[in-house]
């Protein structure tokens, strides 16, 4: 339990940061700027193909962070960052804020012990600290922090967020924590508290 006191703490003053510079959009103009997002991620930011992450409902300031690190290449996807490239701080806060205010379509998924046990209270064998310590009891993340909301994504898009930060393909998590903890997770317990992250609403 020392590890998990001594990694949320600095995880939320770092994500913190971030969210309180973070410049607030307008959804409205937002709208029009994501039409080009639409083919991926769906007009309403419920992406149609589990391949690809639903925005819907997301944390702008999560999601303004996310564009920004592709746009940068600190977070490298060759669509996303040809994607991102031209987009302007203005751009995007403002796609941001669109989908910020969109409803997610809820997940259905069989209920399974192992990932509920990780969420909740983590793996202290393994120094895994419970997901819900950051994410929040329901999954719906930290708005002010720019923690990302987990419930209702696509449990197929979440394992393989896990398994990117497990082999290091993505690296734009702060101080590492994220690439830390996927490191010490094993296949099967990927593949389980993504089932049950994203059977929370």
């Amino acid at each position: 339990m020392t590890h998990s006191r001594l990694i949320l703490p600095s995880l939320f003053a770092l994500l913190a940061c971030f969210g309180a510079a973070h410049a607030e959009g307008d959804a409205n103009v937002g709208k029009q700027k994501s039409e080009s997002c639409a083919g991926c991620h769906g007009e309403d930011g419920n992406a149609a193909a589990p391949i690809f992450p639903k925005l819907a409902g997301q944390h702008a300031a999560y999601l303004g962070r996310q564009l920004a690190d592709f746009k940068s290449h600190k977070r490298v996807d060759p669509a996303m960052n040809a994607m991102a490239a031209s987009l302007s701080e203005a751009d995007i806060a403002d796609i941001a804020a669109w989908y910020r205010i969109q409803k997610i379509k809820p997940e259905q998924t069989e209920k399974n012990e192992l990932g509920e046990k990780i969420f909740r209270t983590g793996l202290a064998d393994k120094s895994i600290p419970a997901c819900a310590g950051c994410h929040g009891p329901s999954g719906s993340g930290n708005r002010e922090a720019g923690i990302p909301a987990l419930s209702s994504q696509y449990a197929a898009y979440l394992g393989k967020t896990l398994n990117d930060y497990k082999s290091g393909e993505r690296g734009n998590d702060a101080n590492a924590i994220m690439r830390t903890i996927a490191q010490r997770l094993s296949e099967k317990e990927i593949d389980a508290v993504s089932e049950f992250a994203a059977g929370l609403h």
